[in-house]
């Protein structure tokens, strides 16, 4: 299974969060320590997502009301993170608020390149699946259908995290609040694929929404920021997220409910 993060608070070199640590991201590539559901190395990937820092100068130029956030941009690679000999001056010179970083642990009959990595991008959200749906694409067949054939015919990549990821802005844009949209397609697609491994991250930079289905989560709070991770890293007091939950989150407040479905 592949390992993924999520980070919301003040703003941070990528290195802080991805690199540096003890344990980190990069660290987890090849030692992780919670790989339920097969695998023993991430080495299939990697990507970083964020949302860039707003120009303080330009917000005291301008005192109109706060346009849109920033569109989120990312780095994807379909190589090891360890052999990306760049990615240490990238992650040194970017610094943002809200991130989503991810490694990956490719599933067989699915393709390994940079369309299939972490994280996926539609509009002002960013997406992270960590897990596999059993039986793809066979099993999914009646899931998708509740989408667009254009959706279908569009998606980032043919594999089962565009697919929830294409579901699940599907009923956004059709105005479901976010944790109901995630919710929601979690348990359509763990009744049409029983024992399938959903834990998804979804942010828009000002909130994630995460779910754990068959996997780990912590969860790491601070006066000012939140950061979930499928491990445990760095310094700082982590608190494991309980199998089947639902959690929501910005910078400074955290929610977390439980899903329903069998234990």
């Amino acid at each position: 299974m592949c390992r993924h993060l999520a980070y919301l608070g003040p703003p941070v070199p990528l290195a802080a969060l991805v690199l540096d640590p003890d344990h980190s991201l990069y660290e987890q590539s090849w030692a992780p320590t919670d790989m339920r559901g097969g695998g023993t190395v991430n080495a299939d990937g990697f990507g970083l997502g964020w949302y860039p820092k707003p120009d303080a100068d330009a917000a005291q130029a301008d005192p109109a009301p706060a346009s849109p956030a920033p569109s989120p941009l990312r780095y994807r690679r379909n190589v090891p993170i360890w052999t990306d000999d760049n990615l240490r001056d990238l992650a040194e010179g970017i610094i943002s608020g809200a991130v989503i970083a991810a490694v990956r642990n490719g599933t067989d009959r699915m393709p390994h390149d940079e369309s299939a990595v972490a994280p996926f991008r539609s509009g002002n959200w960013l997406f992270s699946h960590n897990g596999r749906i059993p039986d793809w694409p066979e099993s999914t067949v009646k899931v998708a259908e509740q989408l667009p054939v254009a959706e279908l015919l569009t998606l980032g990549a043919p594999v089962d995290s565009a697919l929830l990821f294409a579901l699940i802005t599907h009923r956004l844009t059709s105005g479901e609040d976010p944790a109901e949209a995630v919710a929601s397609v979690v348990q359509d697609v763990e009744a049409a694929a029983p024992g399938s491994r959903l834990n998804v991250l979804l942010t828009d930079g000002a909130q994630v929404v995460a779910t754990t289905w068959t996997h780990s989560l912590w969860v790491r709070r601070t006066p000012d920021s939140t950061t979930v991770s499928s491990e445990p890293f760095g310094i700082g007091h982590w608190d494991e997220v309980p199998d089947r939950s639902l959690l929501v989150a910005t910078a400074t407040t955290l929610s977390i409910t439980p899903m329903e479905g069998p234990q």
